[in-house]
């Protein structure tokens, strides 16, 4: 039966982003008949939102073949005869409005996500400080204005996927519980100290009890190498698995200890356990993890530092304010992952 709906959905970047589309996506799919999803993104997100079981992608070269109004408009022409009925705009951009714009000549109606920007101004400026619409609602909301369900209470995660052999090459095969940490941030203001998450991995990785698997990317790869080199029971990933696998395995961990970034959204996509841990960020703005206890939160001390949260992405903060997650103990940490983690 041909689908009623088709919807593109743009999402351009970044992968927390895609992470916190994922379960909005599954839901629309599950929760709906006759509808039929292509999403719009870069190359490297694609393996993302081919977690969704029919989840078509289409990807946009849009640092290439499809930079600037001549490159979206080749990108339209390349996907303008999909028949496409609707479009869902999660990104909420110049670049999107371009292509929503182009898709209007063919009546293809649209709706785009409302970032709320006042609200973060006013949480960012201390003029209100309370818990704003989160961004996994903010997407469901543009799929209702389309006339869908979706209810993410009522969210059915798959089956983990299976694990390749070589993933288990790299771990082993025993019955330590798998502990992802990604203590790399892209704002140095979101990264916990690399010496206080230096005494975490080493606490955890003597117990004999966890694996500690590190994630990082082309930037991180000495300290990954270094540490991994330094304690027991600890790995990382970068470069001997492709991004592919990566998720697989996140989708296995029995934890993920993140900052305010990417892989604690890659894991919360999957239902894993994550603790985050907050710098000049703050989950008021909306993008604490799916489905995750408020407990999971590690928060800097907001007494000793009342401008907290000083931006929304954690692009600005005092100068004063760069060691604020110094007042998140190592000790803290390793409580809260025993905690979480016992039987």
């Amino acid at each position: 039966m041909n689908p009623t709906k088709h919807i593109l959905v743009i999402r351009f970047s970044d992968i927390g982003d895609a992470a916190i589309a994922v379960p909005v996506l599954r839901c629309v799919l599950q929760q709906n008949k006759n509808i039929k999803i292509t999403v719009a993104t870069k190359a490297f997100l694609k393996p993302v939102f081919e977690t969704v079981k029919g989840v078509d992608v289409v990807t946009a070269h849009i640092r290439g073949k499809h930079k600037g109004f001549k490159g979206l408009l080749k990108f339209y022409s390349e996907i303008k005869e999909n028949n496409y009925t609707e479009i869902a705009d999660l990104h909420g951009s110049l670049r999107s409005t371009v292509i929503k714009s182009l898709f209007k000549l063919k009546n293809v109606s649209s709706k785009t996500i409302d970032k709320g920007r006042a609200e973060k101004r006013n949480l960012v400026a201390g003029k209100e400080f309370k818990p704003l619409k989160t961004t996994i609602e903010r997407y469901a909301a543009v799929f209702r204005a389309l006339g869908c369900q979706v209810d993410l209470s009522k969210d059915i995660v798959p089956k983990n996927p299976d694990l390749p052999s070589k993933i288990y090459d790299l771990l082993g095969r025993d019955s330590k519980k798998w502990v992802g940490i990604a203590p790399f941030a892209f704002f140095d203001t979101k990264m916990y100290p690399i010496d206080l998450m230096e005494q975490v991995i080493e606490y955890l990785s003597k117990t004999n009890i966890f694996k500690i698997i590190l994630f990082g990317g082309p930037k991180d790869e000495s300290e990954l190498e270094r540490l991994s080199t330094a304690y027991p029971n600890t790995v990382f990933t970068f470069k001997k698995i492709t991004f592919e696998e990566e998720l697989q395995l996140i989708a296995h961990l029995d934890l993920m200890l993140s900052m305010d970034s990417g892989n604690g959204h890659l894991a919360a996509m999957y239902g894993v356990k994550v603790i985050t841990l907050w710098g000049v960020t703050h989950p008021y703005a909306g993008f604490y993890p799916y489905k995750q206890p408020k407990e999971y939160a590690l928060l800097s001390d907001k007494e000793k530092y009342p401008l907290i949260p000083t931006s929304i992405y954690g692009n600005k903060a005092p100068e004063d304010y760069k060691e604020v997650m110094r007042t998140i103990l190592p000790q803290h940490i390793i409580n809260k992952i025993e905690e979480v983690l016992k039987p």
